[in-house]
């Protein structure tokens, strides 16, 4: 009689695995279970509830739970499957409960009673509280218990709690590894992130991607480079995930020698720019923030399918090299293909017309883009028109602007405000604007710096000193300046300001002074207003020769064969005299210089800047 319950129930498993495909066959196979006299089995209620909660569109509380509350005698296995199901498909406090009757009916839990619970917990008193139940019924030395402790405190932001479940368990697997390193590279904390990696054995793919793209968003895009160099010698496979972080850390580079190294490694991978949109957004984005926005428009041409973020990167790229013409023109392109805008074309569009000074074009398209393209305006959006409108000296009506939004204006919109007062020198308005910023954004030295660099402008030196004092007070440092650029070699040299730390910097400032002396002798005047220190004029030239993208421009004219095109990364914004610096050094020199600064790119060529001074 046993052996053919057994049989029975065996072959209600079978059905429910091999069979069932929709509710109507799960009812079916209920209604045998019912005539088999199975009902208040277990396990085989186990497997059919299992099945109901993948089921799309089945509430938990529905057929499922009544499922379970008709078993007289529940086992912890199915238990466990309802407890599963809340805790993925919620409400969350439904397998709290059935956990707590668990334990009143004396049922001892399973280790997947506590791999369901810990799964969705991002409570972390909850979390911790399971933690303690674990450790009591010794489930903690089970590995995928382990595993989804750690992902509980990793999910409430404890990991330091994480990383003590780590070390105590007794066996590890590559998912008790990695875990830890993608949350340590998504806090920021690299050095964690690095030590974990290379105590793993047997690194796989998403070990080593999780380096690199760990580094690539934490702007260290020479270390993400190196582990990706690092990562094909060891013969990994690199998939998507892997190459749009590799070419964003050499984004952040922008050196054109690591850009067609890695453009040829994704088209040589099944993920060409051809054939996936991903890698191609991420590719033109890249070309764009290397200099080459031609290079970038190649690849957006040569690409099978588009989309809103291929289209959106594009834009972008055509609006940071000033080729604001070009920007809207692929954004009706966009519209025609039936591709609808989102939030980031329109930052991308709206700053194209900033960088041109096209006032009526961007309050014309700001206007339509709700209304005609169902784009609701955002801060950012309020940023980017009153960016517009103060760089083109309309700073009374961007201040009613910002004035008038409909939500609360955030650190951007003050910020473009207060940086289009620092162009036009108005101090007033640049008050009112950090004012709000100070209290937004209180540590936030770039903006007391930008206040104080108007105030000198303005020759304002008592308040300049205020809010030099205030600094101090508030014990905030500025970071000094850096350029990179790109020798012939393909070897990127980083130059801070004042350097004196490069192996060659006897020639390369005897080269910047013989170069400012040939200036001189064509009309160059060092803007000495560029300094925002009240000291004597020949403090300030010093000041000026020492500038980060002077020392990276003399570099660049010796270490470049002659009449190939320099070009220079800045973290900072270019200062004025630098400006006038590069116009004048293309002029004489014959060559092209671009120079990407924080906010744009300039390309020097014969004497211009494609800005038109209009940054």
């Amino acid at each position: 009689m046993v052996g053919r319950i057994r049989v029975l129930e065996w072959e209600a498993v079978r059905v429910i695995e091999s069979c069932c495909t929709t509710l109507n066959h799960a009812k079916q196979v209920h209604a045998h279970i019912y005539r088999n006299n199975l009902h208040q089995c277990s396990y085989v209620i186990t497997n059919l509830l299992r099945f109901l909660t993948n089921l799309p569109h089945i509430p938990v509380y529905s057929y499922p739970h009544l499922l379970f509350s008709q078993v007289h005698s529940p086992n912890p296995f199915l238990y466990s499957a309802l407890i599963r199901a809340y805790a993925r498909n919620g409400p969350l406090f439904q397998s709290i409960r059935l956990y707590s009757s668990m334990l009143n009916r004396n049922i001892s839990p399973v280790s997947f009673t506590f791999s369901a619970l810990f799964s969705s917990l991002k409570n972390p008193i909850l979390g911790s509280q399971l933690h303690v139940h674990a450790l009591l019924f010794g489930f903690v030395s089970d590995l995928y218990v382990s595993n989804t402790i750690i992902d509980m405190y990793v999910k409430c932001g404890l990991l330091s709690s994480a990383r003590k479940v780590f070390d105590e368990m007794p066996h590890r697997d590559a998912v008790s590894w990695t875990e830890l390193i993608v949350a340590y590279a998504k806090s920021g904390d690299m050095d964690s992130a690095r030590e974990l990696f290379d105590g793993l054995p047997g690194k796989d793919k998403v070990a080593w991607t999780s380096m690199v793209t760990g580094y690539a968003q934490n702007a260290m895009p020479k270390k993400a480079l190196e582990f990706f160099r690092r990562l094909r010698e060891a013969g990994v496979e690199t998939d998507e995930i892997t190459l749009v972080g590799v070419i964003s850390a050499c984004a952040q580079l922008g050196a054109s020698g690591y850009a067609n190294w890695i453009r040829g490694i994704a088209e040589s991978s099944r993920f060409g720019s051809a054939n996936n949109v991903l890698v191609g957004s991420a590719l033109i984005d890249m070309y764009s923030k290397c200099g080459n926005v031609e290079e970038a428009y190649n690849v957006f041409k040569g690409m099978k399918e588009r989309n809103v973020f291929s289209y959106s990167s594009m834009i972008a790229g055509f609006a940071a090299h000033g080729c604001a013409r070009a920007a809207i023109k692929l954004f009706y392109e966009m519209l025609e293909t039936g591709i609808k805008p989102n939030h980031v074309t329109f930052v991308g569009v709206f700053t194209a017309c900033s960088h041109a000074g096209m006032v009526e074009q961007g309050q014309h398209l700001f206007g339509a883009m709700e209304e005609c393209y169902g784009v609701a305006p955002t801060a950012d959006h309020y940023a980017c028109m009153a960016d517009l409108l103060g760089r083109a000296g309309q700073l009374d009506k961007a201040l009613r602007l910002v004035q008038t939004m409909p939500m609360e204006p955030n650190g951007g919109v003050w910020g473009a405000l207060l940086g289009a007062s620092h162009i036009h020198r108005n101090p007033d308005v640049a008050e009112i604007a950090s004012h709000h910023l100070f209290e937004l954004e209180p540590d936030n030295l770039g903006n007391y710096l930008l206040l104080s660099n108007t105030y000198a402008l303005a020759g304002r030196w008592d308040d300049v000193s205020r809010v030099r004092k205030l600094m101090r007070e508030k014990q905030l440092r500025k970071n000094p300046g850096c350029s990179w650029v790109e020798a012939k070699n393909g070897i990127v040299h980083e130059f801070f300001a004042g350097d004196v730390k490069h192996p060659e910097i006897n020639e390369i400032k005897k080269a910047l002074y013989d170069l400012l002396q040939r200036l001189k002798a064509n009309g160059y005047q060092p803007k000495l207003n560029s300094v925002p220190y009240d000291i004597d004029n020949e403090g300030k030239r010093l000041l000026l020769m020492s500038h980060s993208e002077k020392l990276a421009l003399a570099y660049g004219l010796l270490s470049t064969d002659a009449g190939s095109t320099i070009k220079i990364m800045k973290n900072l914004r270019i200062c004025e005299d630098c400006h006038i610096v590069m116009c004048a050094t293309s002029k004489v020199t014959g060559r092209k210089i671009i120079v990407r600064d924080n906010m744009r790119f300039h390309h020097f060529l014969n004497g211009t800047c494609s800005c038109n001074n209009f940054w």
